[in-house]
C-alpha cells in the first residue's frame, strides 16, 4: 500500500513539474484583432507594423493575432463584434458602428488633432461614452489630417447633387442628402462594381485610398474642398481590457499611442495621392470662394446637427472639445 501511495505521489509530482512551464507561459495573453478595411489598404499596413513591433517586445506578456479584414468579417459587423467580445480589438471607423452608438459619428467632425484630445479632456470623455454605450475602450485614432472628398463620374458646376446617385457610408449620408443626392450605402468592396455598372454616379472617400481598390479607373472628378476628417481608430472590448494586467495594458497603449503619434505621416500620403489622381486624369472641380465656404460650412452644420439630435446628452460636449 505504501509503495502504491509513493507511486501515486510521484506521478502527481511529475505531472505538476511537467505542467510548470505551461503555467508560467499562461501569463501571456493573445488578443484577436480584426479590421473593417482590406489588407491592401494603408490603414492595415500601418497596423501590421504596429502588431509586429508589439509582438516582438511583448513575448511572454502580450501578443496580437490579426485575423483579417472584410474577408474575415463584414465591415459593418466589426463594432458589434468588439462590443460582444467576438473579437478583442477592432480597427474601424465610428461611422461603421453608429447603429450601436450614434456618438461614434462625431469623430469625423474632429478639428482638434488626436494628441491634443488627450490633453484637453476629449479622450477621457470619448472613453466614458464608449465604455457606457458600447462596452468598448477607445485606444487610439490611427488616421488624422485627412479630409473626405466627393468623387464623381459626372461633372457638376455647383454643390447640387439632385438627380445623382451617390454611394455613402453614414459618414456623409446627411450631408449628401442635404445637397439633394439619392444615396446608397454599400461596403467598400462593392464600390468598383457599382461604378462600373452605373449603379452610382459617385462616392465619398478620403483624399487617399481610391487606388487601393482601383476606384480611380472609374472616377473622373474630385470635388474640392474636402470636408470632415477621416477617422479610423482602434477600439477594444471593455471586459477584455479589464482582464489584462497593468503591464499588458501599458504595453498595448504604448504601441497604440506610438501609432497615433505617427498620424502626421498621413499628410505626405495625401499629397502623393493627389498627385497620382492628377496623373491618371482625375479632374478637380472647384467652386468660387463664397460657394466653397458655404459647401464646407454646410457639411459641419449638418454633421453636428445630426450628432446632437441623436445624442443631446453627449453631442454638445463632444462638439465643445473636438471642434474649433
Amino acid at each position: 500500500m505504501k509503495r502504491l501511495a509513493s507511486r501515486t505521489a510521484a506521478a502527481i509530482i511529475g505531472a505538476l513539474l511537467a505542467a510548470a512551464p505551461l503555467g508560467a507561459g499562461a501569463q501571456e495573453v493573445t488578443l484577436r484583432v480584426v479590421s473593417a478595411f482590406a489588407e491592401n489598404t494603408q490603414y492595415v499596413k500601418n497596423l501590421d507594423g504596429m502588431i509586429k513591433r508589439l509582438n516582438a517586445e511583448g513575448k511572454g506578456v502580450l501578443q496580437l493575432n490579426f485575423i483579417g479584414g472584410p474577408k474575415a468579417m463584414p465591415p459593418f459587423e466589426v463594432g458589434n463584434a468588439v462590443r460582444t467580445g467576438v473579437v478583442d480589438i477592432g480597427m474601424s471607423t465610428g461611422a461603421f458602428y453608429t447603429n450601436i452608438m450614434p456618438e461614434a459619428d462625431a469623430l469625423k467632425l474632429a478639428q482638434v488633432p488626436a494628441p491634443d484630445q488627450r490633453k484637453n479632456g476629449a479622450y477621457e470623455l470619448i472613453n466614458r461614452i464608449w465604455n457606457e454605450k458600447a462596452n468598448m475602450v477607445y485606444l487610439a485614432r490611427v488616421i488624422d489630417f485627412t479630409p473626405f472628398h466627393l468623387y464623381l463620374t459626372k461633372k457638376i458646376d455647383k454643390p447640387d447633387l439632385t438627380g445623382l446617385k451617390i454611394r455613402i457610408t453614414p459618414v456623409y449620408r446627411d450631408f449628401f442628402q442635404a445637397l439633394g443626392a439619392t444615396v446608397m450605402q454599400t461596403a467598400p468592396g462593392e464600390v468598383y462594381t457599382a461604378l462600373e455598372r452605373g449603379v452610382v454616379d459617385g462616392y465619398g472617400w478620403p483624399i487617399n485610398g481610391i487606388f487601393d481598390a482601383n476606384w480611380h479607373e472609374k472616377t473622373k472628378y474630385r470635388v474640392d474642398p474636402g470636408f470632415y476628417n477621416a477617422e479610423v481608430s482602434l477600439v477594444m472590448n471593455l471586459d477584455k481590457w479589464k482582464a489584462l494586467t497593468q503591464a499588458q495594458r501599458d504595453l498595448l497603449m504604448k504601441h497604440a499611442i506610438a501609432l497615433e503619434a505617427d498620424n502626421v505621416s498621413w499628410k505626405k500620403v495625401n499629397e502623393d495621392d493627389m498627385k497620382r489622381q492628377a496623373q491618371v486624369g482625375i479632374q478637380v472641380i472647384t467652386f468660387d470662394a463664397a460657394t466653397a465656404k458655404q459647401y464646407y460650412d454646410k457639411a459641419y452644420e449638418v454633421g453636428w446637427a445630426a450628432v446632437i439630435k441623436a445624442s443631446p446628452q453627449y453631442g454638445p460636449q463632444l462638439k465643445q472639445l473636438i471642434s474649433r
